[in-house]
């Protein structure tokens, strides 16, 4: 086991203006056992980041760190590293078994027998003791992902690198196979890189979350910071499904003048807002409320444009009376209410659910209050 450190990476493709860089500047401390994912939309570089840490890209700046040791100069098998690839990367014409050996075989001078009780070992713990005779093409996605992981494990290596490893599963197996790698890096306790741009699997496995946008950092914390006390608008916008609403929109006194309708500032939002004249709103689809009639404060006319049935929840697509445009924004509502596509309904925005992010650099200016356990909870995590 091993901690990882990331000193001001930088990796640029291609030469001169028309470079493009795919990682800018990154600074990351992960510690050992920590299980560390990397989350962003296609293109943020998060890919490439792990590549670097295996060896398998040449950083253009910066330093990487495996333990004590700088390893920009070693290959990927010098690392002491293991990696799970998004498309299994199983030999077809090898038993399960051989698979699993096969990097111990060339990479250790292990004896037969060593190599061959350490895979039995794993695979029992994998649930996969009954396949070891089989090849891939006699198995399921989830064997074969399943195959591909106990590879990893037999190498006991100092850090695990896992690149999507469950987007070619169908839902149900995606959510087995996530408890089933959060069981595991428990169990072993190996520091773990893990990229995804799928949030569920970023919220529910992680210690920490990094957060990347076109190469940069946007934040690192655990999911709940990440959540509740987002860095910025990005952070705000790509974590949470549905995705926060934003309203944009120009201050006249203590009021904020939004598409659709008005919102008066508290104190505490008028002290953060200082000097700016133009920010965003952001409320989370959970946190605003559907009434069907009007309420005294921080509500907005709005049309029901599509209700979309989720179970126990829907989320309500809607439409402002007073906007300009024909923009909709999310509640989610309890889904045994009744509310019809073309009704009128009052849209309550809570002071305390509301967050405000600079309308300039989408930095975030104010934080949403957190009750009283979700705070001391958070602030544990911290």
């Amino acid at each position: 086991m091993a901690k990882v450190d990331l000193d001001d990476v930088t990796k640029r493709f291609g030469s001169g203006g028309d470079g493009v860089v795919a990682v800018d500047d990154v600074s990351l401390e992960i510690e050992d056992g920590e299980f560390v994912v990397f989350v962003g939309p296609s293109g943020s570089g998060k890919s490439t980041l792990l590549r670097i840490v295996a060896g398998l890209e040449k950083q253009t700046e910066g330093d990487v760190v495996i333990g004590d040791t700088v390893v920009n100069e070693l290959g990927p098998r010098a690392r002491d590293i293991a990696m799970v690839f998004q498309n299994y990367a199983l030999y077809p014409n090898m038993t399960v078994e051989e698979n699993m050996a096969f990097g111990l075989k060339m990479s250790t001078d292990m004896s037969d027998d060593e190599i061959e009780t350490r895979v039995t070992e794993t695979a029992e713990k994998m649930g996969i003791g009954r396949l070891l005779d089989n090849t891939p093409g006699e198995m399921s996605g989830g064997q074969q992902q399943r195959v591909a992981l106990g590879r990893a494990i037999v190498r006991n290596p100092d850090v695990f690198l896992m690149d999507e490893p469950l987007s070619n599963l169908d839902a149900k197996l995606r959510t087995e196979m996530r408890t089933e790698i959060n069981r595991l890096q428990n169990e072993l306790d190996v520091t773990t890189l893990y990229v995804t741009h799928d949030q569920t699997e970023a919220m529910t496995m992680g210690d920490r979350l990094v957060v990347l946008n076109y190469g940069e950092l946007q934040q690192v914390g655990t999911p709940l910071e990440c959540f509740y006390r987002p860095a910025n608008r990005f952070v705000a916008g790509f974590l949470g499904s549905p995705s926060m609403n934003f309203f944009e929109g120009q201050t006249e006194g203590g009021t904020l003048r939004l598409d659709g309708f008005d919102f008066d500032l508290t104190q505490e939002m008028q002290s953060a807002v200082g000097s700016r004249n133009e920010f965003v709103l952001g409320i989370r689809p959970e946190d605003a409320k559907i009434h069907e009639t009007t309420r005294p404060s921080h509500e907005l006319e709005a049309e029901v444009d599509v209700v979309e049935p989720m179970g126990s929840i829907s989320y309500v697509y809607l439409r402002a009376t007073e906007q300009e445009g024909d923009r909709t924004f999310i509640v989610e509502t309890d889904g045994q209410r009744a509310i019809d596509e073309g009704q009128t309904v009052y849209v309550e925005i809570p002071d305390d659910d509301v967050h405000l992010f600079d309308a300039e650099d989408g930095e975030t200016i104010h934080q949403r209050r957190l009750g009283e356990d979700a705070e001391v909870e958070l602030e544990g995590q911290l």
